[in-house]
């Protein structure tokens, strides 16, 4: 067994052997659990950041570092603009990764730019330019630091493999840092993940990465907690590899993770001229977690995610031999010819795919041979122009050239449709960090489909190298020569603006056409009505189906031209439903004999577990711009998803009990919500009618609030962060 969980909670020894219950020592142990918990890395690290230790269950976090990129830090800033904002008090990293292609939408993209570069300017930030490097691989070479938190408004915020506590959010809790408030949190659970054995040749960090996925997400082992990485396999691992396991711990739901560190982490800061940025990060002798994942690398074979999550896996191998009941699943029985499954195209990219290893262990797979003049086409992206920079010395773009491959700068685009989008049926793998339904270019209303697989770079190579038949890497005799990895910032020196430190508050910032305002929304009343104007069923609602990727970037700066896009791929009639959620007002407080003025109105959703996925505020912004209130779950998929709705003012409501009390259409009548809110209820009756002139009675029902923070009561009953921080 290559993975198993242990649920219950266990204590390490000297980082390396795990003592479970039935194991001798362990009651002796438990009596100082909390004291044992406390030793391990992740703790000390939240500890060293808690800047109130009245309560050591309720954080209060203030980051070292801040990162955004171009489809996120144009509303922060502005959110944090209209709420005070007078300079960054922390390093604030603006990248340019996921608007590059400036013709996309007109000028619109680049003037995000440009207005970036003036924010940095004004309020002294630090900005990276287009297709330099993408957010997670700048963060990494430049900004981590062992024992450093850094907050990221990107989910893949995780710099774990380099000492560096890191959690991605969404907007709003950037603006906070900026304001110089805290990331308030209760203290996580630790799950400790044992690393033992050494990987297979041929074997990847993605496929590492995927097996635990595929282990720990559909049953929420992990969910919200961190993860920390030990044991000698651990240790054996590249530096890069760890990156590339690391980053895609995001797709596993946890909060964040965090890895010993070691020589080869030493030498990393080192080669990258930041070698005070190292220290050494390593459990007390004995360290509490609540649970354990229990990993042999050597037992790990090459995997396939496919459609349409990272945590429906395969062994390729098991696939490749059995490809008719699997593929049949996910409507990919078309690809199969001759016992044989055909592949359309190859991405490497970004900041899972794109590091430095990867690309270089693709090329030795690839030299001397061909992609071949088919549908099949491989494309590659460095993570950063030091990474292209140093394959172009040593001969690995080379190599990649003359097979047929296409090396292309750095940019997150394939990631999330906005660049090498699949043809209209096309099966795509990629070394990226997501697959969700309709996020590469897929178009349901359109009648546009595509499916994407995750895959590791060493096998999509070893699948190039086979004229696009589906092959796993362990199946090529290939020796990988593993080069050394020469940095040079002399790039960055040339290019990025160093303005930390530094504001210039007499400048204007840099408005386009396409930048517009946060509108003014009202204030919390006494009591809410709210019409339900989706009713979601799936298992898990991703954030790419509230408000989609891809078409959708050059517009995360407007928000009345994205709202236009909300739910468009997954309930095409919800923008009306929730345009008109307010119309008949006076006849809605009618029939529930409520107070006019008293109430607020608007439009909710219900979905079993919305906000898997990215940590885009916009999920939440859109459907408050459209008048959104509330949101109703069986649960949330997500903390940063439950988090961005609570900061946009709407009330994260769960309805816990089997069945499906609404349908579209049907008002909620919540009386004294404010009130709810305020003192903290955990739950409130509510009231469901039909609309127009049903005459049946209210059927009652009860909605649980999850705990909410003193600040998080706050900001609810004053309508959203802008205005909890106008008022104060």
């Amino acid at each position: 067994m290559a993975v198993k969980l242990i649920k219950d909670g266990v204590f390490l020894t000297d980082a390396k052997k795990i003592l479970a219950p039935l194991d001798g020592g362990y009651a002796e142990l438990s009596e100082n659990k909390e004291f044992y918990r406390a030793q391990s890395m992740a703790y000390r690290i939240l500890d060293a950041h808690n800047a109130d230790k009245s309560d050591k269950f309720k954080m209060k976090i203030k980051f070292d570092c801040l990162a955004s990129h171009d489809i996120t830090y144009v509303g922060i800033i502005q959110t944090a603009r209209a709420s005070g904002l007078d300079e960054f008090p922390v390093p604030y990293v603006l990248t340019n990764c996921h608007n590059s292609l400036g013709a996309v939408g007109g000028t619109i993209n680049e003037d995000d730019h440009v207005f970036g570069l003036s924010a940095a300017k004004k309020y002294g930030g630090i900005f990276v330019p287009a297709h330099l490097a993408v957010i997670h691989t700048y963060m990494r070479e430049m900004m981590s630091g062992c024992g450093k938190m850094i907050l990221g408004s990107d989910s893949h915020t995780r710099y774990g493999a380099l000492g560096t506590l890191a959690i991605g959010e969404g907007g709003p809790e950037i603006v906070k840092q900026l304001l110089g408030k805290t990331y308030d949190i209760a203290a996580p659970e630790i799950i400790a993940v044992h690393l033992g054995g050494k990987v297979k040749p041929g074997v990847g960090p993605q496929d590492v990465a995927l097996k635990i996925i595929g282990e720990t997400f559909k049953n929420g082992f992990v969910k919200n907690k961190i993860m920390e990485f030990v044991g000698e396999g651990a240790q054996s691992l590249p530096i890069e590899f760890r990156n590339g396991i690391d980053v895609m711990t995001t797709e596993a739901g946890c909060l964040s993770s965090i890895w010993e560190t070691d020589e080869k982490t030493k030498q990393y800061y080192k080669i990258h001229g930041r070698s005070e940025s190292y220290k050494e990060l390593k459990p007390g002798e004995i360290a509490y977690y609540d649970g354990a994942v229990l990993v042999d690398l050597s037992k790990i074979e090459c995997m396939i995610a496919l459609p349409f999550h990272p945590s429906n896996v395969y062994e390729i191998n098991e696939l490749t031999r059995n490809p008719g009941d699997i593929l049949s699943q996910c409507g990919l029985s078309e690809k199969m010819s001759g016992g044989k499954i055909l592949v359309d195209q190859g991405i490497i990219a970004g900041c899972a795919g794109g590091t430095f290893d990867n690309i270089c262990a693709a090329a030795d797979i690839l030299a001397e041979k061909s992609t071949g003049d088919g549908e099949f086409s491989l494309s590659v992206y460095p993570g950063s122009q030091p990474i292209n920079l140093e394959i172009t010395k040593n001969g690995v773009a080379e190599k990649l050239m003359r097979a047929g491959a296409v090396v292309k700068s750095a940019f997150c685009g394939p990631c999330f449709g906005a660049d090498a989008v699949p043809a209209n049926g096309g099966f795509s793998i990629r070394h990226s960090t997501r697959n969700f339904p309709n996020r590469e270019g897929s178009k349901p209303a359109s009648r546009q489909s595509a499916s994407v697989a995750l895959m590791d770079a060493r096998s999509i190579a070893a699948t190039a190298a086979n004229g696009g038949i589906l092959t796993a890497a362990t199946e090529t005799k290939t020796a990988y020569r593993e080069p050394e990895f020469h940095f040079d910032d002399t790039i960055y020196k040339n290019r990025v603006y160093f303005g930390y430190g530094n504001p210039n508050p007499g400048l204007a910032l840099k408005f386009g056409p396409g930048i517009s305002d946060w509108p003014e929304f009202d204030s919390l009343r006494e009591d809410m009505i709210i019409k339900i104007c989706s009713v979601i069923t799936d298992e898990v609602t991703t954030t790419d189906e509230l408000i989609p990727s891809g078409d959708t970037s050059s517009y995360r700066s407007n928000p009345y031209e994205l709202a236009k896009f909300t739910l468009s791929r997954k309930d095409p009639g919800y923008l009306e439903r929730a345009k008109k959620a307010g119309d008949g007002a006076p006849k809605i407080a009618e029939m529930f004999l409520a107070d006019l003025k008293g109430t607020t109105f608007g439009s909710a959703i219900f979905a079993n577990k919305p906000g898997d996925g990215s940590a885009r505020e916009q999920a939440a912004s859109c459907q408050k711009i459209l008048g959104g209130c509330a949101n109703i779950a069986k649960e949330y998929a997500t903390k940063r998803y439950r988090s961005n709705l609570v900061n946009w003012g709407m009330i994260p409501f769960v309805y816990a009990k089997e069945g499906l009390p609404f349908e579209n259409g049907d008002y909620v009548y919540i009386p004294k919500i404010k009130e709810a809110i305020k003192s903290g209820a955990k739950s409130v009756k509510a009231y469901i009618k039909k609309g127009g002139d049903d005459p049946a009675a209210a059927r009652e029902i009860e909605l649980g609030i999850p705990d909410l923070t003193e600040d998080e009561k706050k900001i609810i009953s004053a309508g959203c962060l802008i205005n909890y921080y106008k008022q104060k």
